[in-house]
């Protein structure tokens, strides 16, 4: 029998936390969405100032990481360059660049989706708050 990872709401608030810090400091303003393996919402935070359609776009592009189990950047890049036959996912606006999934030893244990500034920084945003997290648990 193997053990199973999973994101606790303890660590969806790390997270949280260390992605607004960042936005913080950059003078970004943003939605952020945790979401678990299974791509359930597990704890969101949409800033002042962000626009009220990130909040949706944050949980979509989240929820598109943990299912795919990889950056939502992929299907944004499938989509740019005119394959998306093959794509059956409900919405298309979490296929945008920013969902980013998060592995621990191995396994997929959830995602994260920001959104509100340039795609590239939505990813930076969940990228830094990832890599914190995962540093703290050694």
């Amino acid at each position: 029998m193997q053990t199973k990872h999973y994101l606790t709401l303890s660590d969806a608030e790390f997270l949280l936390d260390h992605a607004h810090q960042y936005a913080i400091e950059n003078q970004f303003n943003v939605s952020i969405a945790v979401v678990d393996e299974s791509g359930t919402l597990l704890a969101m935070k949409r800033m002042d100032g962000a626009a009220p359609m990130t909040a949706n776009l944050a949980i979509e592009k989240a929820k598109c990481s943990a299912m795919s189990r990889r950056p939502s950047k992929l299907f944004e890049d499938i989509i740019k360059n005119g394959q998306m036959g093959f794509l059956t996912m409900d919405s298309f606006s979490g296929m945008l660049e920013g969902g980013e999934p998060i592995m621990y030893q191995g396994q997929l244990v959830g995602a994260m989706g920001v959104s509100g500034v340039k795609s590239f920084q939505d990813a930076e945003i969940a990228q830094q708050a990832i890599e914190k997290f995962l540093a703290q648990l050694g």
